[in-house]
């Protein structure tokens, strides 16, 4: 891809140069990051000129930029494609060229091999999808490898058992969905994981998804082809299903105040905002507290876009974020995101409030009081 093609595909020609893209970008004062600069200078100039790495890497694709843009432009796929150019070059940092080396060789970007991919579950007798079911419940790598996180995966095996669900996982042979390979801008091996995905969902007939990870929710619902015939749902709004139809009926109280973080895949990259809430407003004794910055004015955790894997020096959202939620009094921040989880668990450690807050899914929030 040359720069006049990233020209034509993201319609830059259509920006006025208002700025609105780089004053809400959440990593621009720390990052430096202009991408009404980079726009510019493609559109205008027909060069592209990396002038910082930090630029380049710290987008953490999070949508701010799209969803306020006065011409519906969506400057974060114009970096995307940017960087697709710097990975053609081989210009990547370390880190992120062995995250993907590893996604190539075993499937995910934790460098860790397939026969532990399905170790949060050896005792929990799950079904693989050959056995027959009505939904294959995707994992996900930083679910299935990261051991704080695995407790999503488990807690959400126990709301869908409880609810009686016919449900299987793929086990060793689940795959990384891509999402963050693609927004780092490996476009030729995101293509081969699509293949290879949509070939094993064939197989074994794969007609509805859930993913506790908005990441790989977003991938599936809107970069994988349509004429998959795939149903995706977000854990969140599963769930959230299942209490409407009274199949999960939450029984123990809970008097907490309890604040949610909307993550931006799930809240304005695809404007999933109340089935979270409904789970929570499920339960008795919580009181639901929500940012000044919530659902589409959500502040980034910082963890998209390949960030897990590349460090900006500054101080950190998350941080942000969890002084946020003890400044209103909240006893527990709920994600609903493996990324927001591993960021703002980080992030209370790092601020000194481990005894004042802590985090939990929005699956280990309903699990706790089935």
């Amino acid at each position: 891809m040359n720069v006049q093609e990233v020209v034509q595909k993201n319609n830059l020609l259509q920006c006025i140069q208002c700025g609105i893209c780089t004053g809400s970008c959440p990593v621009a004062i720390k990052s430096n990051l202009n991408i009404r600069r980079y726009m510019r200078e493609a559109a205008v100039l027909r060069k592209l000129v990396i002038h910082s790495q930090n630029e380049v890497w710290g987008c953490t694709t999070c949508g701010n930029c799209s969803t306020r843009c006065p011409k519906q432009l969506k400057p974060y796929e114009f970096l995307v494609d940017v960087r697709s150019i710097v990975v053609e070059k081989g210009e990547v940092a370390p880190t992120i060229r062995d995250a993907l080396e590893s996604v190539y060789l075993n499937g995910n970007p934790w460098g860790r091999g397939r026969g532990k991919r399905v170790e949060w579950a050896r005792d929990l007798n799950i079904k693989h999808v050959s056995q027959g079911v009505d939904v294959l419940y995707y994992v996900g790598c930083t679910t299935a490898y990261d051991p704080r996180v695995q407790s999503i995966a488990r807690s959400l095996v126990k709301s869908l058992e409880t609810a009686n669900l016919s449900f299987g996982i793929l086990g060793e042979e689940e795959n990384c969905c891509g999402s963050e390979v693609y927004h780092i801008g490996e476009k030729g091996l995101f293509e081969f994981l699509v293949e290879e995905n949509m070939k094993l969902f064939s197989s074994y007939g794969v007609r509805q998804i859930v993913t506790n990870c908005p990441h790989g929710f977003d991938v599936f619902k809107n970069k994988y082809p349509k004429e998959g015939g795939l149903e995706v749902l977000h854990h969140s709004q599963l769930l959230a299903k299942l209490i409407d139809k009274g199949k999960l009926s939450p029984s123990k109280r809970i008097d907490k105040r309890v604040i949610y973080h909307d993550p931006c895949y799930l809240g304005k990259r695809n404007n999933v905002f109340e089935d979270p809430r409904k789970i929570i407003e499920s339960i008795k004794g919580i009181t639901l507290l929500e940012f000044d910055r919530s659902r589409y004015r959500s502040l980034c955790c910082e963890g998209g876009g390949g960030r897990m894997w590349f460090d900006v020096p500054g101080p950190r959202l998350a941080e942000l974020r969890v002084k946020e939620a003890v400044e209103v009094g909240a006893d527990v921040i709920v994600v609903a995101c493996p990324f927001c989880m591993l960021t703002m668990e980080d992030a209370v450690k790092t601020t000194g409030n481990e005894e004042r807050i802590q985090v939990m899914d929005i699956a280990e929030l309903l699990a706790s009081v089935l």
